[in-house]
C-alpha cells in the first residue's frame, strides 16, 4: 500500500513545497510522488527542502495533465479544506488511510493536493470519489501543504503497520475501473444526454457535476462499466432509429 498509493502535487507553485512534501513522504515510506504542472521544478531549493529525501525526489513523475497523472488509478481521493457547492463523501485522514488499505493488493489509489494558494479546482474535484479533510483549528485551519502531506501519509503508514485483527477475511471486492475509463464513460453520458435533449449545452447548469458526484460514489467496475456504457450505446442506437 506505501509504496504503491501516489501522492499528486498539482500547480504546486513553490518549488520548497515539493522538497518538504518528499521529505515527508519519505519519512512515511511513500514512494509514488507525482508532480502535475509545477510551476518551478527541477529546483535546488526542493533538493535542499527534501533533506535527504532527494532519491525520492529524483525519481518524482512530472506530467503536463492530470489525465496522464492518474493513469491506473481506481481511487482518487482529493485533499481539500474548502466547502463545496455540490457535497462529496468526505473522509478524515485515518478513514482516507482505512479506505486506500481495504483495496488491498487490488488496485492503485491517488491522494491530491491542490495548489498553495486556491487548492483543487472544481474539475480536479471532479475526478475525485472522496475527498479528506483534516479536521483543523476552524479559527486557524490553514496547512502548509508539506504539513498535509505528513498528517496523511503518517495515517496510511499506522493502517499499514497495524497489526492483523485475526478475523476471517471478507470476500474480494471487485476493482473499479481506473480513473481514465470514468472519464470516457463521462464523455459518453454527457454525449446521450444531449442527443435525448436531457442536456441543454448552453445551459448545462450542474448536471454533469452532479451524476460524477453519483458514480464516483459508486465506484463501478469493470462488468458494471461495460453495463453502463451498453445501455449508453442502446440508448443512441434506439434514438437514431425513431
Amino acid at each position: 500500500m506505501l509504496t504503491s498509493t501516489r501522492f499528486l502535487l498539482l500547480n504546486t507553485s513553490h518549488p520548497g513545497n515539493i522538497g518538504a512534501a518528499a521529505r515527508a513522504m519519505k519519512t512515511m515510506g511513500l514512494e509514488q510522488l507525482y508532480l502535475v504542472q509545477p510551476k518551478e521544478f527541477p529546483s535546488a531549493e526542493a533538493t535542499a527542502r527534501a533533506s535527504g529525501a532527494d532519491d525520492l525526489l529524483a525519481r518524482a513523475q512530472v506530467r503536463d495533465d492530470l489525465e496522464e497523472a492518474l493513469q491506473g488509478c481506481n481511487l482518487v481521493i482529493g485533499a481539500s479544506a474548502r466547502e463545496r457547492s455540490i457535497p462529496c463523501p468526505l473522509l478524515d485522514p485515518r478513514e482516507c488511510a482505512a479506505m486506500i488499505a481495504d483495496q488491498g493488493g487490488s488496485g492503485r489509489a491517488a491522494v491530491l493536493f491542490g495548489n498553495e494558494q486556491s487548492g483543487l479546482s472544481n474539475a480536479e474535484m471532479d475526478r475525485c470519489r472522496y475527498l479528506v479533510r483534516i479536521p483543523a483549528n476552524p479559527g486557524y485551519s490553514s496547512l502548509n501543504l508539506a504539513a498535509a502531506v505528513q498528517i496523511i501519509a503518517y495515517e496510511l503508514r499506522m493502517a499499514a503497520i497495524a497489526p492483523a485483527s485475526g478475523e476471517a477475511a471478507g470476500p474480494v471486492q471487485p476493482v473499479a475501473v481506473d480513473s481514465p475509463e470514468m472519464e470516457r464513460f463521462y464523455a459518453h453520458l454527457e454525449q446521450v444526454l444531449v442527443e435525448l435533449e436531457f442536456l441543454d449545452p448552453g445551459n448545462p447548469r450542474q448536471l454533469m457535476r452532479r451524476l460524477r458526484r453519483l458514480y464516483n460514489r459508486a465506484g463501478p467496475d469493470s462488468n458494471e462499466m461495460n453495463i453502463l456504457r451498453g445501455i449508453l450505446s442502446a440508448t443512441q442506437q434506439k434514438c437514431g432509429g425513431r
